[in-house]
């Protein structure tokens, strides 16, 4: 029988599963309490990399990790995702690099954050790159 879990609690989860391959990289806009990939920092620190709140640098960070061989996962509200938007498309995408992106928080039902955190656009957006 499934269990109703928060699909950030299933992200952490699923970045610990993962860990056993050491191409494995774990990049952090400062979120990652509420991302939960605070599990992974904890277990390999040496493979997390804390890119402040910056998520258009952290995206281009990914850029340079995926084109070295390693495997990015990176992580914020989706909100921020579309700010990262150019810096997928250019520095990600077109050179059809593989990083990952998981925007969490997404939808209208942001609690006490308000209309301004809530993020409907994210995914039309990012299913216009190749």
């Amino acid at each position: 029988m499934s269990r109703m879990a928060a699909t950030r609690d299933g992200y952490g989860q699923a970045l610990l599963d993962l860990a056993s391959n050491p191409k494995v990289v774990v990049l952090e806009a400062d979120l990652g309490k509420s991302t939960k990939s605070l599990h992974f920092r904890k277990q390999y620190p040496e493979r997390t990399v804390s890119c402040g709140i910056g998520e258009q640098n952290m995206l281009l960070v990914g850029a340079g990790l995926a084109s070295s061989g390693y495997i990015p996962f990176a992580s914020t509200f989706a909100i921020f995702t579309e700010r990262a938007f150019e810096q997928m498309r250019n520095g990600v995408a077109r050179p059809n690099l593989a990083v990952h992106l998981c925007g969490s928080h997404g939808g209208t039902h942001t609690g006490t954050d308000g209309s301004s955190a809530q993020s409907i656009e994210d995914l039309a957006i990012y299913r216009t790159l190749p």
